[in-house]
């Protein structure tokens, strides 16, 4: 019989998603891996982990804006065994400029960021509610603060960190909910990337001057899982961003 705890990862197979999952493995914790479309990272990173612990991890692709994709992923989770952990990292995150957003980034930035979060929790709080689980949620610092030019992305992260604290009152005393506000950890890529005007601006109103590490957020990931007597807090692992106004 398996006395590993199960953990579910999403956004799992690059950055800092795979961080955590190595983080969580190392710990002791068997991964569900999800994926949208790194195929190609997921599948190294799983058997990496079942190289270090055999039957450890697994794979599992869905698109987590689309609603089916969320419902037969929670599916295919329950179907599987049990769960003890739940983190909600995958993202969509770029600029929507007031004038220029439109409909389907409303649609993308919301789904991804907030609606895949809620009903993914909501399906499997059975499996959470039995193992006395626990939910992480990856906020933002600029669910407080929007960021400029990203206002769809700032209302999705605001919804994120309200839903949060809301379902850390719905799911008690059994489920514990929590979050992390993540400051400047690695920089976004593609459209979304910064100048490095842009970046040295965001560095000089960090506290730390500096990047953080994927394992920083790791680290956090795993505080919040063990803390049995936190919830319905948002941890800020931001090198003092969130003090500047």
């Amino acid at each position: 019989m398996n006395q590993h705890p199960r953990a579910l990862v999403t956004g799992a197979a690059r950055r800092i998603g795979a961080c955590i999952s190595q983080h969580l493995h190392a710990a002791g914790y068997d991964i569900i891996l999800h994926y949208r479309e790194s195929v190609a990272e997921a599948e190294q990173l799983c058997a990496e982990l079942n190289t270090r612990r055999a039957n450890s991890c697994t794979c599992l692709q869905a698109d987590l804006e689309q609603m089916e994709a969320v419902e037969q992923m929670a599916a295919t989770v329950t179907a599987s065994g049990g769960l003890h952990l739940l983190v909600n990292n995958a993202s969509s995150f770029y600029p929507t400029p007031i004038g220029a957003a439109t409909q389907q980034d409303w649609d993308t930035l919301i789904n991804s960021n907030l609606r895949a979060p809620f009903f993914l929790t909501q399906a499997l709080q059975p499996l959470l509610q039995a193992s006395q689980g626990a939910v992480v949620n990856l906020v933002d610092v600029h669910a407080e603060r929007g960021l400029a030019g990203f206002p769809v992305y700032s209302i999705a992260k605001a919804g994120l960190q309200m839903m949060t604290r809301t379902l850390a009152r719905e799911l008690a005393p059994r489920i514990r909910v929590n979050g992390i506000a993540p400051g400047p950890i690695l920089w976004p890529e593609a459209e979304a990337a910064l100048s490095d005007d842009a970046r040295k601006a965001v560095l000089d109103k960090t506290l730390l001057a500096r990047t953080g590490r994927p394992e920083d957020i790791a680290d956090a990931v795993l505080f919040l899982a063990r803390a049995g007597y936190v919830t319905g807090q948002i941890l800020a692992v931001d090198g003092g961003r969130s003090l500047y106004s």
